[in-house]
């Protein structure tokens, strides 16, 4: 389904027809809202299946489409104040208590629309498309797939009084269970993410198979527990490759060209660091991390570039720690922006791109992989 959309001339927010600005609030009354007479994708449009796609159903990228001709350098901008995102934050957590914590899956869905929303890139903001009641399926699905395993092994040998040998066999067997699971959270919160997030109507997607990630995932940490930790840069490389390298946006797909070499004699000198500087030494080997898994990925003809330093990364922490912890977690929303804006104005596009081409294939997902994620406590980002 699709509709005219119109942009807001306070936020510049791209939405579906209505009396006022969803994100801002402000009134479209005469000419405060100029039709943008583009065809925008529905926030409630169901996903069309990739055999569904073609040039006929794509998304279309209207005037002022990104090309070639566009410049070769060009950046993220976050648009949100952290006000409006404490208000949001607000009501999330007393709708969340009031509801014995079943609202808190719908106050992840409305603090990531809020925080997308407000992401900008040439001049049009992404959109989130997931719900509540995915969120809420998925997290009883995965603990039907998880939680119960995970119970029985932990209570049946105590309620059963089996002996030591018995206990062992089952303390190897959740550790198995676990070693499998976390890869496939990883994959499942990945590919449901990013199959609800969009740009210009057209949505992204992931398709890397998790098998394929289980044998990565369970191979680097046998390997990095086997080096003492040495084979660590290579681990984290490969992870990160096979993340960035099965990611779409609509039908064209990203590439990392990284090994992880490179990051061994950073990794070395923060290990003989790390007692000297107390660990302060980690930000700078994190802050080149991020340098290297940025610049070597590239979108179709541009590459992915970073200025992200130690100092600033650092600091990062350093301020928003002092916040949470003087505010006891109110500053949380002021928190989020500032990482937001920190990570968007150290990266950036560069090289020519056309995107004209692109077409719309997006990709079903299911949100059990993120209801896994719950379970064992992990998280992966976009408003957690």
């Amino acid at each position: 389904m699709t509709i005219f959309s119109m942009r807001c001339p306070r936020c510049g927010l791209i939405q579906a027809q209505a009396p006022t600005c969803k994100s801002c609030g402000a009134a479209a009354g005469g000419s405060n809202f100029p039709s943008d007479k583009r065809r925008v994708e529905t926030a409630n449009a169901p996903i069309p299946s990739p055999s569904s796609a073609s040039p006929s159903t794509a998304a279309s990228w209207g005037p002022g489409s990104l090309g070639s001709e566009a410049g070769e350098h060009r950046r993220l901008y976050f648009r949100g104040n952290a006000g409006s995102l404490f208000g949001i934050h607000i009501i999330n957590i007393l709708l969340t208590l009031v509801t014995l914590g079943i609202y808190s899956f719908w106050a992840k869905v409305k603090m990531r629309k809020y925080l997308l929303s407000q992401t900008e890139f040439e001049r049009d903001r992404f959109a989130y498309h997931g719900t509540g009641k995915e969120l809420l399926e998925g997290s009883l699905k995965a603990g039907l797939v998880f939680g119960l395993p995970v119970t029985l092994l932990n209570t049946l040998p105590k309620f059963l009084g089996a002996g030591t040998v018995i206990k062992i066999i089952a303390g190897i067997l959740l550790y198995c269970i676990v070693m499998v699971f976390i890869p496939f959270a990883i994959v499942g919160t990945r590919r449901y993410r990013l199959s609800r997030t969009s740009w210009r109507g057209i949505r992204f997607s992931f398709r890397g198979q998790v098998v394929d990630f289980i044998k990565l995932y369970i191979s680097g940490s046998v390997l990095t527990v086997l080096t003492l930790g040495l084979y660590y840069p290579f681990f984290s490389v490969k992870q990160y490759g096979f993340l960035a390298s099965h990611s779409y946006f609509g039908n064209q797909r990203f590439h990392f060209d990284g090994n992880g070499r490179e990051l061994c004699s950073s990794y070395l000198r923060a290990l003989l660091l790390t007692i000297p500087t107390l660990g302060v030494y980690w930000f700078w080997f994190y802050s080149k991390k991020q340098r290297y898994l940025t610049e070597h990925t590239a979108f179709v003809t541009a590459r992915f570039n970073s200025t992200v330093t130690g100092g600033g990364l650092g600091l990062l922490v350093l301020i928003n720690s002092l916040l949470l912890v003087g505010t006891l977690g109110l500053a949380l929303p002021w928190v989020s922006v500032r990482t937001m804006r920190f990570w968007f104005d150290n990266v950036s596009l560069e090289g020519p791109l056309d995107v004209t081409t692109i077409q719309q294939d997006a990709q079903s997902a299911s949100a059990t992989g993120e209801g896994l994620a719950g379970f064992l406590d992990l998280d992966f980002g976009l408003g957690g």
